[in-house]
């Protein structure tokens, strides 16, 4: 959205104020000088004068059991977006990404510092995901995927693997490369059936069911931020 929405949805300054600042240059995104009328996303650091935009707007952090077919995607336009889905009545954005046919835990906020800090993937964060594969797997493969995997752009980071059945395991990753877990899947000539992702940090879906959403408590998002550094 433009700049000037973005900073009046926190309920700092309104979008005159907000006009103003640019005109002065007081205003920057991700450390470069912001134009008027500039894009923004939400998890760019936006900041006036060096600082941080105070939120005084009430922030909201939500849990969703995501089922396939959902987009994850604020953009109005796609059919069947997450936030068309969840249908909440302020604004909120997902928090990083699941692919349409995953399903499972994604969680949604108008918090951009929380969103940023759990999305950036240096951070070494843990996801926890269910996967079920094509066909029996064997201890090789798990040894293989324990390591890390060479896929195009690098060779993942290793990670924790541990079988459930023959054809299904549970994987904790701490980053976050796009379709990370089908493609390493892929290097070795399997290839996913279902993809469930259970957990980010100290967030469990537990028994959320398919579809259905929930508020974290003022614990899990006190624990989260504490685990951020935020």
């Amino acid at each position: 959205m433009r700049i000037n929405k973005y900073i009046s949805q926190t309920g700092a300054i309104s979008r005159r104020e907000t006009d103003r600042l640019l005109k002065a240059g007081r205003i920057t995104v991700n450390g470069v000088r912001c134009e008027i009328g500039q894009l923004v996303d939400p998890d760019d650091q936006v900041l006036i004068d060096g600082k941080p935009i105070e939120n005084k707007v009430n922030s909201v952090y939500i849990a969703l059991n995501k089922p396939a077919g959902i987009t994850c995607t604020a953009a109005p336009h796609i059919k069947g977006n997450i936030i068309e889905w969840v249908s909440y009545p302020d604004r909120i954005f997902p928090v990083g990404r699941l692919d349409k046919a995953t399903e499972g835990l994604i969680l949604l906020t108008n918090d951009g510092e929380l969103a940023n800090a759990i999305s950036h993937s240096d951070h070494g964060h843990e996801k926890e995901y269910l996967v079920t594969l094509n066909k029996a797997f064997s201890d090789e493969f798990v040894a293989h995927m324990a390591r890390g995997v060479q896929i195009p752009e690098a060779v993942t980071k290793p990670c924790f693997i541990e079988r459930i059945s023959e054809d299904e395991f549970r994987i904790i990753l701490t980053q976050g490369l796009n379709r990370q877990i089908r493609r390493m899947c892929r290097a070795f000539g399997y290839t996913v059936t279902k993809l469930e992702r259970i957990r980010v940090m100290n967030i469990e879906l537990g028994e959320l069911l398919r579809g259905e959403w929930r508020k974290l408590t003022a614990i899990e998002v006190e624990e989260l931020r504490g685990r951020l550094g935020i």
